[in-house]
């Protein structure tokens, strides 16, 4: 009988934690998929850009987001997480409009996405760098931010130079 209620009150404590824990989870394949287009559009606009000032961005999106998956994916195995392999529907459609543009339509495109993803991107990290329930992901989520919060203002730079509004669609 003692056993049975070790084992009732260690499945209840199980299931009240797995909710919390699903919810950081959700994160973290969400911001995988978002890792994974920054690195993929940075790509695109290495090579396709044509003013200098979106080259070096997206350069530097395919660095500092190439490294970020990196620790996120060590983290991820380390909480037996298996993240998606490719991007997102949305990240898709935004590259497959992406492709079909070159020069500034090109540039104001690309760096009008990044403002709104990077806008986004600092608010998700900074909800869940306070109110995250795991504490590796939580720290990985405040270690990210300053990160995020600098290509954010490079965006903001960029697309002055490229002469976008930023606002949203």
């Amino acid at each position: 009988m003692m056993r049975q209620v070790i084992l009732a009150g260690a499945a209840a404590i199980g299931l009240a934690a797995a909710p919390v824990f699903a919810a950081d989870e959700a994160w973290v394949m969400k911001i995988a998929k978002g890792g994974m287009a920054e690195v993929e559009l940075g790509k695109l606009a290495a090579e396709k850009a044509s003013s200098d000032a979106v080259k070096k961005f997206g350069q530097r999106m395919v660095d500092d987001h190439s490294k970020a998956n990196d620790e996120l994916k060590a983290l991820a195995q380390s909480k037996k997480i298996t993240l998606p392999t490719e991007i997102g529907p949305e990240e898709k459609a935004l590259r497959d409009r992406l492709v079909k543009l070159s020069g500034p339509a090109f540039d104001q495109a690309y760096m009008k996405a990044m403002l709104n993803d990077h806008l986004k991107d600092v608010g998700e990290f900074r909800t869940e760098s306070r109110r995250g329930k795991d504490p590796d992901v939580k720290a990985w989520a405040a270690k990210t931010l300053p990160t995020l919060e600098e290509h954010l203002k490079m965006a903001r730079d960029a697309n002055g130079a490229v002469g976008t509004s930023g606002t949203k669609k």
